[in-house]
């Protein structure tokens, strides 16, 4: 029995996740290595603690696993239990990239579309998202999209960016629905444009809800609006006084509108 099926048939508590990926982390699983990694990043199951998390990636990075490779270079881009390095995160990425790993691919991808660690390269950083894209990497198609959108390396080209947007949406990436999203609003297909804007609320992070839903409260389209009310209720219930803030000055704003209507 596999890892993730014995944790499935057996627990049903995180801690109980935890301990089981522990153990078997310790008896040299490198897949439960980078687990017990996440876990650690996480505070999922357990005491959260991001030194130790940097360990058990390395160690499983070590043993060969190439989650374990792509999550060192996130540690070293972002500061978990150890110093920042954009150029130890290129080095990590690149090692996984170069195994085709989707993940490693990406984030390899974005560092050399910034220019961080790494000389700036769109060509190439266009090349790995495309390829990551083809391996199903929903985050890649949307920017794959992004590149045909914008035009970054060739003449802009809709009808491919949309077709990878739509690819994005259907496999689950925030972003992904939003640009698709987006597109329906410009074509005046609103109702469906709201159908993956709701899909896209359920996993969005709260900085790109929040962004989602000042752009849309501007929207010319009523259900537009009306989603973006939704929104800022869902900032706010995550959120800090300033979300609170918002969201009861949007519901202020609305009232304000319908008694103008009304009184008209």
């Amino acid at each position: 029995m596999t890892l993730n099926r014995l944790i499935n048939f057996s627990v049903t508590t995180p801690h109980q996740a935890a301990s089981l990926i522990l153990v078997a982390a310790k008896e040299g699983d490198a897949v439960a290595q980078a687990k017990l990694g996440q876990l650690l990043l996480d505070g999922y199951g357990i005491t959260q603690d991001s030194v130790l998390a940097f360990k058990w990636f390395s160690i499983s990075a070590k043993n060969g696993c190439l989650q374990g490779t792509n999550m060192l270079g996130r540690c070293y881009e972002n500061g978990w239990g150890c110093p920042i390095s954009y150029e130890r995160a290129a080095y990590y990425y690149q090692l996984a990239a170069e195994k085709e790993f989707s993940w490693g691919l990406y984030n390899f991808a974005n560092l050399l579309a910034k220019g961080k660690g790494v000389v700036k390269n769109l060509q190439r950083a266009f090349d790995l998202y495309y390829q990551a894209a083809q391996k199903g990497h929903a985050k890649s198609m949307n920017l794959v999209g992004r590149f045909y959108e914008e035009g970054w390396l060739f003449t802009p080209d809709l009808d491919k960016a949309t077709d990878w947007y739509r690819r994005s949406a259907s496999a689950g990436d925030f972003r992904g629905q939003c640009s698709y999203a987006s597109v329906l609003t410009a074509q005046g297909n609103i109702d469906e444009a709201v159908i993956w804007l709701k899909q896209s609320m359920q996993t969005a992070t709260h900085g790109f809800l929040q962004k989602m839903a000042r752009a849309l409260c501007e929207s010319p389209h009523h259900p537009l609006r009306a989603l973006s009310i939704e929104m800022f209720e869902q900032c706010a219930q995550w959120g800090d006084d300033e979300d609170k803030k918002a969201y009861q000055a949007i519901i202020e704003q609305s009232i304000g509108k319908k008694h103008a209507i009304a009184n008209s």
